[in-house]
């Protein structure tokens, strides 16, 4: 069994006036373990992590850590287009406990396969923990080749990759050039996970699953039964919520929905901005739809 599989959680981090909301954090934690998530993805894209400060950044992991108590496994994301910062981080959660990390391909330097080889080499190196490649070329306009994926899973503690390129045709590639069996393919689209498990995948980090973390894991847990019919006519009654969560720029539409649940405020850090009034009633109408709300 990979350590990291099924519905893991693209964890958002809950503001309160401006400030990271503990107490928040804590209660989403412990509802996704009693939902059935199979493990907490915080400081990541939907985290919000380019906004976080470094103090909040590891405070954050460490209390998903902490919170998490071994129960689910933490993958925490530790990535960064300076390559220093990024090793700080990996370090950082490394002592906090962190069962693996998360490390996004180079944004904004746009560094060749050469350069995105030695940026994750340097981090695996300079860490001890599992290492899962962050491949989403729609973020960070680089995208890291199968060639180079193959490369780097030579390196024992390349642990796996979260593809969110939506090219399904990726894994089944991937999977040509590299024979370890611990190599973990995980999706980073809730669109495609079934698709994405199809292939070879053994999970998805989902955004989605912030606010419908049973559903998810049930599609996903009926993609490890080999049971693709009934997966994909769950899948089809939450592709409307999944294709909502990103109609404006993540995290609004997803923390509006948690804000639904009474999960945490909707509150967002500049430059994301409040969900607009449309896709409120259409959040708000699928969630009910799903029997999300009461």
């Amino acid at each position: 069994m990979h350590t990291f599989h099924g519905s893991l959680v693209a964890l958002i981090t809950p503001f309160k006036d401006g400030k990271v909301d503990e107490p928040a954090l804590e209660r989403m934690i412990e509802w996704h373990i009693a939902q059935g998530t199979n493990a907490i993805v915080p400081t990541g894209t939907t985290g919000e992590s380019p906004t976080l400060s470094a103090k909040e950044h590891e405070r954050v992991v460490a209390l998903t850590v902490e919170i998490a108590n071994h129960r689910v496994p933490v993958m925490a994301g530790a990535g960064s287009n300076n390559t220093i910062e990024a090793i700080h981080y990996s370090q950082e959660a490394e002592k906090a406990g962190a069962d693996g990390l998360l490390h996004v391909a180079g944004y904004y330097n746009k560094p060749s396969q050469r350069g995105l080889y030695e940026h994750f080499k340097a981090v695996h190196d300079n860490c001890s923990l599992p290492i899962f490649i962050y491949n989403i070329p729609g973020r960070a306009v680089v995208n890291v080749q199968p060639e180079t994926v193959a490369k780097l899973a030579e390196l024992p503690r390349i642990a796996g990759i979260k593809d969110a390129t939506g090219d399904l045709a990726r894994p089944w590639i991937e999977r040509s050039l590299i024979k370890r069996e611990d190599f973990t393919w995980l999706s980073g689209e809730d669109a495609t996970q079934v698709s994405y498990c199809a292939a070879g995948g053994h999970g998805c980090i989902s955004v989605t699953a912030n606010i419908a973390p049973a559903l998810v894991a049930q599609v996903q847990q009926l993609c490890a039964e080999n049971r693709y019919p009934e997966a994909r006519a769950l899948q089809d009654k939450l592709l409307p919520l999944h294709q909502l969560m990103f109609k404006e720029p993540s995290p609004a539409p997803v923390k509006y929905a948690a804000s639904l649940l009474g999960l945490c405020a909707e509150e967002a850090r500049l430059p994301i901005v409040p969900l607009s009034e449309p896709y409120r009633i259409a959040i708000k109408d699928e969630m009910q739809k799903l029997g999300l709300l009461g």
